[in-house]
């Protein structure tokens, strides 16, 4: 509510206040958010390794937004070392989930070989999977690569 402003004014800090109180009870939708909030700066000051801290925990109990945003702190060595197998790892979970943005990010990682052996019809099978949701960076790859869905 706070964070986007509906039907309350937005106030980002009131936002993180709410998210930290169910964060702290181990709501995993909360923690993802309070994590997005410190990836961003919205409310707090920026801070990656928290960020981190949040999306992990929130991951660690299957939350699939926490498992694609961690996988790309990996990806992008922010509040952590980069590493690309890690990253792959965290994608997969949420893309066999049937994330279309974690699809979408696996196939980039097996089209640019990233974390795994560089594989064109393992990305475009996962470009596919994330197309097939309305994806359009997928689809933008699967064009790109003269591929349908």
């Amino acid at each position: 509510m706070y964070r986007n402003g509906l039907g309350v004014s937005q106030n980002y800090e009131e936002a993180v206040s709410w998210y930290r109180k169910a964060a702290n009870q181990e709501y995993d939708d909360a923690q993802t958010n309070l994590g997005y909030m410190y990836q961003y700066g919205l409310g707090v000051i920026k801070n990656n390794d928290e960020a981190v801290s949040w999306y992990r925990k929130a991951a660690d109990q299957g939350n699939k937004y926490a498992q694609n945003n961690l996988g790309t702190m990996y990806r992008n060595g922010l509040g952590v070392s980069q590493n690309y197998k890690e990253a792959v790892s965290w994608y997969r979970k949420a893309a066999n989930q049937g994330y279309d943005f974690a699809q979408n990010n696996l196939g980039f990682m097996y089209e640019y070989g990233k974390g795994v052996d560089k594989n064109l019809t393992e990305a475009v099978s996962w470009y596919r999977k994330a197309a097939q949701q309305g994806e359009e960076n997928a689809q933008d790859a699967l064009r790109r690569l003269g591929e349908t869905w």
